[in-house]
């Protein structure tokens, strides 16, 4: 056998990639992904804490035409909660949901979209979400998005980055586009 051959067998560890910051981007590079990930032919899930299901997103759209399980577990935007303890609810019952799937090993790529705030928000451990993700089957990669990546995640974390504002569209009383944020 040749070298060649014998660094193609051995098998390449998953991978943990956090895409945090305050800027524009971090849900659509994991998106990205998925796409990528799909032509793989992996089995992919995303798991989205804060938006709700009834909201008509591309990245949704998307992900049901080409068959990806999607998932989107929360009641929208905190800042437009009526009832913040029901959002806090639906965010640790979220990552319950994630956290079983992450564990069983079924899927080779995992998105947890927005998964930061619940942690900021402590409606969820941080301790309990690295201690999962740490332990995560070797097949299982997983993506993170959301502001604030607590230091623990980052710790673990194989590939980190972070989105930086320069200028966004809304600071200059731009609402959000259709095809291009949602």
């Amino acid at each position: 056998m040749t070298r060649l051959a014998t660094i193609a067998c051995v098998p390449v560890p998953s991978r943990l990639l956090i895409n945090t910051g305050d800027g524009k981007g971090k849900s659509s590079a994991a998106f990205g992904v998925m796409g990528r990930a799909w032509a793989r032919g992996w089995q992919v899930l995303v798991v989205q804490f804060l938006k709700s299901g009834t909201w008509k997103v591309g990245e949704r759209k998307l992900a049901e035409h080409l068959g990806i399980e999607f998932y989107a577990l929360g009641d929208g935007f905190t800042w437009e909660s009526e009832d913040l303890e029901r959002t806090a609810e639906l965010g640790r019952e979220a990552w319950t949901f994630a956290k079983e799937r992450v564990a069983s090993g079924a899927y080779d790529l995992v998105i947890l979209d927005e998964l930061t705030y619940p942690i900021r928000y402590g409606w969820i451990r941080e301790d309990e979400v690295v201690s999962v993700l740490a332990a995560r089957p070797a097949r299982t990669n997983v993506v993170v998005t959301g502001r604030g990546a607590p230091e623990g995640l980052v710790a673990i974390a194989d590939t980190v980055t972070e989105m930086r504002k320069i200028k966004h569209a809304y600071d200059q009383g731009i609402r959000a586009r259709k095809g291009i944020e949602y």
